[in-house]
């Protein structure tokens, strides 16, 4: 991954871990001897602005909304516990990747024409009851132990929370900080 990024034109890159930045430090040197890339234009690329604004197509799945609810409250926990980066079913997944869940969320339960690919609107009520299942699929995933001594709970209350109310909350993080001991 580290060689394609830099042989695609980036002056740098994102590690999981500290301990892999050697790594990902050699590959760019290797394809990068230079400090940047300002001076390699993509000419073989064309972005319209047009291509930015487009929205994707596609259909709400229930397993979908189970999947933006479970890594929203998966992350936010580890968040809480003191992890911004954390493995989620083999993916590297931070802060980004749990707006993006929780986002997503919000606007399917505060667009009225918002249905499941089964015709079921995505209500409050749908919302909830998901984050129920999905609370229990996790407790029974990581063990009791694990679930009472993480926080799970607390991140089900904040993703939930933020995702339910009205007004679009900016960042999720700015919420947690708020719960951090």
């Amino acid at each position: 991954d580290k060689v394609r990024e830099a042989s695609d034109g980036h002056d740098g890159t994102w590690v999981a871990h500290p301990g892999l930045a050697a790594i990902a430090k050699a590959a760019f040197d290797a394809e990068m001897p230079q400090a940047h890339q300002i001076d390699r234009k993509r000419e073989d690329v064309k972005i319209t602005a047009g291509d930015l604004l487009t929205v994707p197509e596609g259909q709400i799945t229930e397993a979908g909304l189970a999947q933006n609810i479970d890594v929203g409250i998966q992350y936010m926990a580890a968040w809480l516990g003191g992890n911004g980066c954390v493995p989620i079913y083999n993916l590297m997944e931070d802060a980004a990747t749990a707006e993006i869940s929780r986002s997503q969320l919000w606007q399917w339960l505060h667009n009225a024409n918002a249905t499941l690919n089964d015709g079921r609107p995505v209500t409050m009520q749908l919302v909830h009851n998901m984050f129920n299942q999905q609370m229990d699929k996790l407790k029974s995933r990581v063990g009791d132990d694990a679930f009472t001594g993480g926080h799970y709970e607390q991140a089900r209350r904040i993703i939930e929370d933020i995702t339910t109310e009205n007004a679009f909350t900016q960042f999720m993080t700015l919420v947690g900080y708020e719960h951090l001991d």
